[in-house]
C-alpha cells in the first residue's frame, strides 16, 4: 500500500516527465529521477572532463602520477616550451586536478589526490580492453 507522502513524491517526480512521453519503464524512469545528479555538479563533472580531453594534460597527469615535477622538468618530458606547459597546469590546476608549491623560484607541481590518479588509469584500464 503506497503512503500519501510517497503518492505526493510520486506526483512529483511524474510532473518531470514531459507530457506525450512514451514509458516503458516508469519504476526505471522515478529512480532516475530520484537518483539524479545536481545541474551544478553535472557542470562541474562536465569541467573537469572538458579538462581531461586533452592528450597534453592528460600526459602531464600520468607524469606526475610518478610524483611532483617541476615545469621545466614535465616541459622536457613533453618537448613542449615551458609556457606552453604552464597554460596546461593552469587548466588542470584552475579545476582542482593539480596543486602546486613553491621552493624558492622553482613551482613543484602534483596531482591534487588519488583521485585523479584514479581517473586516469580507470580511463587507460577501459581504453585497455
Amino acid at each position: 500500500m503506497t503512503s500519501p507522502t510517497e503518492k505526493a513524491t510520486d506526483k512529483k517526480e511524474e510532473e518531470k516527465i514531459p507530457r506525450g512521453c512514451r514509458l516503458v519503464h516508469l519504476e526505471r524512469v522515478r529512480r532516475a529521477i530520484r537518483e539524479a545528479i545536481e545541474p551544478r555538479e553535472i557542470d562541474r563533472l562536465a569541467e573537469t572532463y572538458k579538462v581531461l580531453g586533452d592528450p597534453t594534460r592528460l600526459r602531464i597527469l600520468a607524469a606526475l602520477g610518478g610524483g611532483e615535477m617541476c615545469v621545466c622538468d614535465l616541459a622536457a618530458f613533453l618537448g613542449l616550451t615551458e609556457s606552453a606547459v604552464s597554460h596546461q597546469l593552469r587548466r588542470l590546476k584552475d579545476t582542482a586536478l593539480v596543486k602546486c608549491r613553491r621552493e624558492g623560484k622553482v613551482l613543484y607541481y602534483s596531482l591534487d589526490d588519488a583521485h585523479v590518479a584514479q581517473l586516469v588509469s580507470v580511463g587507460l584500464a577501459h581504453v585497455r580492453e
